[in-house]
Formats: structure tokens, sequence, C-alpha cells
């Protein structure tokens, strides 16, 4: 138990990358833990951001996002997904996907409302539903046992599905294991929303990071989806600029002016300078958005061949920045957490296990898995690989 943290908290203590980064640096290893690029991002939205600062974009914008970027966010959705929002009513501007996420869920649960969603999942939807009184109702994922896609039992899904279920979350393409949903899949959960009248809170931040032969499709656009849906996503991952914390919500009005409610008491707004030059990256050509997934797609192959030529089975994502891998072929007692404690001296690389993807109760689903970023320049990858490479000497 931690010490004056709210009971609802217990369980949530200081995160795995924050171990796993601190390791990192105290033995000087590539650090593959967290996704954040060790490259920059576009001039054209970095040199915006620049000359904003010294200007009237340092104060305070407006509470639901500078108009210019809720323009851009409105245009941006429609070019690539063809799902029209209003920028004045139907766009909220938000401290990058976390805030949007916490803020939707802080807004739509009541205490006991049970949320449906897959794991392993991004560690953030466990607290945010713990923080606003709700209870997980976790479906898991289950890895391939070759080559091919993550799958999940569409018979688990409904057993989750109770009449206490409120939302449904759904993270495509999906981190930590670069699933994309197909379109029959999406069909079908969009199926159980609207069988269930549910509503589905839907994390698509690396929308543009998707590889050959898979194509993202926002739930949002299937049928009787667009009125009881919220998309979220972000600046960070499509312009390598994760510090920044530029992130959105679209949907309805009735839903986005709810999540503003809860919004303007957490960070109220942010990133004034970053906003214009966000508005700029979402107004980039396409060729910009091909191609940042192409370059990915690369790195992603330099690293499944790395980690394969180690001796570790890896699923290779069909998006993000991410790849699993089976530890139980160089750690037989497939200790996740015990394996990336031992990476740094083994091969000076730093990972983060799967395990803490999982609620506690499935933990031991993931226990094996351990999960790779990426997402960094050719000189780090290739050491990064090489240093792989002794495990398999």
């Amino acid at each position: 138990m931690t010490q004056h943290l709210a009971s609802r908290l217990q369980g949530f203590g200081t995160t795995v990358f924050a171990e796993m980064s601190a390791l990192a640096v105290a033995t000087g290893s590539i650090n593959l833990g967290q996704g954040f690029p060790d490259y920059p991002g576009p001039p054209e939205v970095l040199d915006v951001a620049r000359s904003a600062i010294g200007t009237a974009a340092d104060q305070y914008p407006p509470g639901p996002g500078t108009p210019e970027l809720r323009t851009a966010v409105a245009e941006h959705v429609r070019r690539f997904r063809d799902l029209s929002y209003d920028p004045d009513t139907e766009v909220l501007v938000t401290a990058g996907a976390t805030e949007a996420l916490a803020a939707a869920m802080l807004s739509l649960l009541e205490p006991g409302d049970e949320v449906v969603l897959f794991e392993p999942m991004y560690d953030s939807y466990g607290a945010g539903v713990a923080m606003s009184g709700g209870v997980l109702r976790p479906v898991p994922l289950h890895p391939p046992a070759g080559e091919g896609p993550w799958t999940f039992d569409p018979e688990a899904v409904r057993a989750a599905i109770t009449p206490r279920t409120k939302l449904l979350v759904l993270n495509t393409p999906h981190n930590p294991t670069g699933k994309v949903f197909t379109p029959d899949e999406l069909a079908f959960l969009s199926g159980l929303a609207v069988e269930h009248d549910l509503l589905v809170l839907t994390d698509e931040v690396y929308e543009h990071l998707v590889f050959s032969g898979a194509a993202h499709l926002s739930p949002a656009g299937l049928p009787g989806m667009r009125e009881r849906t919220l998309v979220v996503s972000s600046a960070g991952k499509t312009f390598n600029v994760t510090g920044w914390k530029v992130g959105w919500i679209c949907g309805p009005a009735p839903l986005v002016a709810a999540v503003r409610t809860a919004k303007q008491f957490l960070t109220y707004v942010n990133g004034g300078p970053f906003q214009p030059a966000v508005a700029a990256g979402l107004r980039l050509p396409d060729e910009y958005f091909t191609g940042i997934a192409r370059d990915l797609e690369y790195r992603r192959d330099t690293l499944v061949q790395g980690l394969r030529d180690a001796g570790l089975p890896v699923v290779s994502p069909e998006a993000t920045y991410f790849a699993t891998v089976d530890v139980r072929p160089v750690q037989p007692d497939g200790d996740g957490l015990a394996f990336c404690r031992a990476l740094p001296g083994r091969a000076g690389v730093v990972a983060v296990p799967s395990g803490v993807f999982y609620a506690p109760q499935d933990a031991h689903l993931g226990r094996h898995l351990v999960r790779f970023a990426f997402c960094k320049g050719d000189a780090v990858l290739g050491e990064a690989v090489q240093r792989l490479g002794r495990m398999a000497a």
C-alpha cells in the first residue's frame, strides 16, 4: 500500500517507463523502452513554433484551443477519414491524447460504470478508469503462434458487456502490439456498441504510422457510430514532438461539451506557441504522411530482423513504434521483467516488459512478452541491433 494514496489509485505507482529510463541512464544503455523519437520533426512545423515564441501566442490560448488549430484538425479529419466535425463545437484541443482520454473518462463515467477494452493496453487507460470510479472489463488480445496479426475472441467481448457497461475503449492502431483492427473486426465491435447503446472512445494517435498491407479505419465512420464516438489523436507521434503534448478530441457536440467541462479544470489550456505549429503540420501535403510511415517501416524491419537474429521470436507490427518479442528462448523462466532488468548488462539495451500493459489479474498473459521501440535514428538503431546480437553470440 502507498501511504496517503486514495484506494482507487493503489497499485498505480511509479511507471515501469520511469524505472527503465532511469536504468538506461545509469548503465549507458540504448533506450528502446519508451516510445519517443530521437530525431526532429519537420522544419515546416518547428519553424512556426519558433516564430510564435515571444508573441501573443505565449499567453493563454482559448479554452477549447485556437480557432486556427481546431479548424486545421477538422480539415485534416475530413481529408484523411472523410468525417466532418464542426471546429467550433465538435473539436477540443487537449494536453496531449492522455488528457483527452482522462477528461473523457472523468466526464462520462459514473462510479460503478463498466469499461470494456482490450489488453495489453496503454497504461493510462486503467488509471483513467480508476480515477473516474469506473470498473475495468478487459478482453485479451492473443499474439499469433507464428506470423500474422494479434486476434481476439468475439465471444469474450460479448461476455465482457453487462448492463453496467457504459464505455467501449478502442485503440487502433494499437499500442503496445502494433495491431491495426480490420474492417470486419471494427464492424463487429461497432455492432455491439450500437446493440448495447455504448459510448465509444477511440485512441487513434498512431493513425498515420501504418505500414504496407494494413490500413487505418476510424470506428467513427461506421454505421451508427458517429453519434456515440469520441475520436482522440495528437501531434506527438505524427510530427516527432512528443514533448509538446498537443492533442485533440473530436465527436458530436454534446459529448465534446461534456469532455470540455472536465478538461477545463485539468490543464485548462496548454501549448500556446505550439498550436499554430501543429495547425501548419496538419496541413502538410499527403507526401509527408506517407513518407513518415515508409520511413518508420524501414526502421521496424531493421529492428525486427535484429531481434530475430538475437534469438527472440517477434511479432512484426502492422503500425506504431513498437515490436513485441517472446523472451522464453533466451529467458527460460519466461520472466519478462527480469529479462528487461538484466538486458542492459547483457546487451546494453533497455526494453519494457509487456506485463505492465495488463490488468493485475491478467498480468500472466503478458509475463513472457517484452516491447521494443524502433522510432530511433539510424545510428542508434544500428548500434542497438549490434548489441542485441551479443545474446546470440
